[in-house]
């Protein structure tokens, strides 16, 4: 693990030209933009923070990571190659019949994956079993999930927010990617969060905001969230969706999208 700001900055860069390689090279209709807003801090958990082993993927200790918006399952993917947890040439298999690459995790036909997701509003909940498991069994290992701020809608993210504080699950760490879009539209207009971090307090758990694509915010964030006592830890992050390639950028018609060969070369010149 490496905190260093310039290293996490350059590992996220690699994240990003994985997440655009892969839905390139597939030939399918991914979801690009969804994953290019949670790069940042998907790059600091792993490179910076997380105790996993490529060699022994499901080590009893490890730390656990959910992508509870399992959409964004390019990310996870890219991030899970450049460690070593399966070879680069299984980006072509990209939401193909038979691949180990789905367009949602698959636990546990895909190595580093630690839940199937895809359908919104499960991941916290079983996270939060993963963590009660963790800590009163007397292991010292963290649970991080990231949700989007659509899922955010569904009710059973609720059932956990509300019993987690309870049961004083301090190795849970929730992580809104907070980009203002979902599937259908601009959240504020289908169903408007506003005061997230707010409605998070109100049940009780500690919760810290960053700008989810600075990161030294992000680092000083995951470091006090890692090591706070007594309580779950949401950290509320403000992002932009599409971040990091100029086309996809607060537009949401890169929600789900096939990747040309000519917008394949633009990104991958913007993300040099």
């Amino acid at each position: 693990m490496n905190k260093d700001i310039t290293y996490l900055e350059q590992q996220a860069k690699v994240v990003r030209r994985g997440i655009v390689e892969m839905c390139y090279v597939s030939g399918k209709s991914a979801h690009p933009a969804p994953a290019l807003s949670c790069s940042d801090i998907v790059a600091a958990l792993y490179y910076g923070f997380m105790n996993v082993d490529p060699k022994n993927p499901l080590k009893e200790d490890r730390d656990r990571f959910i992508l509870s918006k399992g959409h964004a399952a390019p990310v996870l993917y890219s991030v899970l190659c450049d460690l070593g947890f399966f070879p680069k040439e299984n980006y072509k298999t990209l939401r193909h019949v038979g691949g180990n690459l789905q367009g949602h995790p698959v636990y546990p036909k895909t190595p580093g994956v630690d839940m199937t997701s895809g359908s919104l509003g499960n991941g916290l909940g079983i996270g939060l079993g993963m963590a009660y498991y963790l800590k009163y069994s007397g292991k010292k290992s963290k649970v991080f999930v990231m949700l989007g701020d659509g899922e955010v809608n569904e009710g059973t993210v609720w059932e956990a927010v509300n019993i987690a504080p309870v049961l004083k699950v301090d190795n849970l760490i929730a992580i809104v990617d907070q980009n203002h879009f979902q599937s259908c539209g601009s959240t504020e207009d289908i169903c408007p969060m506003q005061n997230m971090a707010e409605r998070w307090r109100a049940f009780g758990w500690h919760v810290l905001e960053c700008n989810g694509h600075d990161m030294h915010e992000i680092v000083n964030k995951l470091e006090i969230a890692t090591n706070y006592h007594g309580l779950p830890t949401v950290i509320v992050a403000h992002t932009i969706k599409g971040k990091g390639v100029s086309f996809m950028e607060h537009d949401n018609a890169w929600h789900q999208h096939a990747v040309s060969k000519e917008q394949y070369d633009i990104a991958m010149s913007e993300l040099a």
